[in-house]
């Protein structure tokens, strides 16, 4: 048996957007593997009555990262979970033109969290995580920054939808 690729394809995009998709995959490969090291290393430790408070306030950082970063990568090959009895009845044409108005919501809740996301960051600095003394903002960045990639993603499928490109080509 021969082993398949180690990330899941995407569609076809221009060259920047494809090195921030592959960015953004091994950034979730590599928060993921750090968390589960971590959490490994703290109940070996537990086993021996010992305890790393760090390890705690990093693994919740770490998770809101993996959680936003992991949002994207499933935006960038129409992964999210989606009800699709109705629009799956529809025609080529209006069937775009859904996919269209899906993708139209879909980027104004995105919009709003980007804005709302980044106000956070910026108003944290001077907030600091209690065991790790980071600035807060670090830990709200990974919404900001996973709700800023999604919105990358999403638009340039908003655009690929209105040049007609089908569900099929756009997501193997």
């Amino acid at each position: 048996m021969t082993a398949g690729p180690l990330l899941s394809p995407v569609a076809a995009a221009p060259l920047p957007i494809r090195w921030m998709g592959r960015l953004v995959d091994w950034a979730v490969i590599g928060i993921g593997a750090t968390m589960a090291t971590l959490v490994f290393i703290n109940v070996a430790l537990h086993v021996v009555g010992k305890d790393l408070a760090w390890v705690t306030e990093l693994g919740e950082l770490l998770m809101v990262w993996v959680t936003f970063l992991g949002g994207a990568c499933a935006a960038q090959r129409g992964a999210h979970m989606s009800i699709t009895e109705f629009i799956d009845k529809l025609g080529t044409a209006r069937r775009r033109w859904a996919d269209a108005a899906v993708q139209v919501v879909c980027l104004g809740v995105l919009a709003i969290l980007v804005r709302f996301g980044w106000n956070l960051v910026e108003g944290n600095w001077g907030n600091q995580l209690t065991v790790l003394q980071w600035p807060m903002a670090w830990q709200y960045m990974g919404m900001a920054l996973g709700c800023s990639l999604m919105a990358v993603f999403v638009a340039f499928d908003f655009l690929q939808t209105l040049r007609g490109v089908p569900r099929e080509a756009r997501y193997p």
